[in-house]
């Protein structure tokens, strides 16, 4: 299937884009989702077992809340890179 964008219209290349990034999003949002489990997980759980305890629980929500900030910090800086590098020109 040969597919160029040159033949898509306007409104046809918007959605696309749209579909775009929101699977890019999905990904990244699964990727967060996997890094910080199996971050947190090693941190925090020294034998696995049945339950959680407490204090296992505890690093957990905090390595979490940590994880969740530097992954937003960076998002900020990318975006906002990525913002710059367009409007160079």
């Amino acid at each position: 299937m040969d597919v160029s964008l040159e033949n898509l219209s306007s409104s046809q290349k918007d959605e696309l884009m749209s579909t775009i990034k929101q699977k890019m999003a999905i990904a990244n949002a699964q990727e967060l989702v996997t890094k910080m489990t199996e971050k947190c997980f090693k941190k925090c759980v020294g034998k696995p077992g049945q339950d959680l305890d407490g204090s296992e629980q505890k690093c957990i929500a905090m390595c979490m809340d940590r994880f969740m900030d530097s992954w937003n910090v960076v998002s900020r800086a990318l975006t906002q890179r990525l913002h710059q590098e367009q409007y160079k020109g």
